[in-house]
């Protein structure tokens, strides 16, 4: 029962950052686990945070097109971020998660993601250069924390407007 209740605690906690993100008034970010990779993401681009719920397959679409869920009523397009990424596909299981991408964006898309890693404080985290190479659009910028942990910053705008991520179709 206890974890229950820190579970809703928890949860509850993040809706209300995610919502005072969106009005402008936090300097976190949410992080995920996106294979072996952590990834951060603006809050005021991020809708929500969920476990997976049952995802219907879509014929003759690319490998890391998932298919489609119904949450609440709406219907979102899922996209398997690391599989997207070139890695391995998302087992869903106990700690992989759906995220629903802002509404600012009008798309009814989510990432499915292996899991949440929770909020991170802006000011805790240091600027790193570029790595050289080709960089895809949406990476926004590189940090590391006072752990020495690596993070990848998501442009959401830039990855949800990119053809990549839009030509589905295989």
């Amino acid at each position: 029962m206890a974890d229950r209740v820190s579970l809703r605690d928890y949860q509850g906690e993040l809706a209300a950052r995610l919502q005072s993100a969106a009005s402008g008034r936090a300097a976190s970010k949410l992080g995920l686990q996106v294979g072996a990779d952590a990834w951060l993401v603006d809050l005021a681009d991020a809708g929500e945070v969920i476990p997976v719920p049952p995802i219907t397959p879509v014929p003759l679409t690319r490998h890391w097109f998932r298919g489609v869920t119904n949450v609440r009523g709406n219907l979102y397009s899922v996209v398997d971020f690391p599989a997207f990424l070139g890695g391995a596909a998302v087992v869903p299981g106990e700690q992989a998660r759906l995220l629903l991408l802002g509404g600012r964006f009008r798309m009814g898309s989510a990432l499915l993601v292996d899991r949440s890693l929770g909020l991170r404080a802006a000011e805790q985290l240091e600027p790193r250069a570029r790595e050289p190479g080709a960089m895809p659009a949406w990476l926004r910028a590189q940090y590391s924390d006072k752990d020495g942990r690596q993070w990848k910053e998501l442009d959401v705008a830039q990855l949800v407007q990119h053809p990549d991520f839009l030509g589905i179709g295989a």
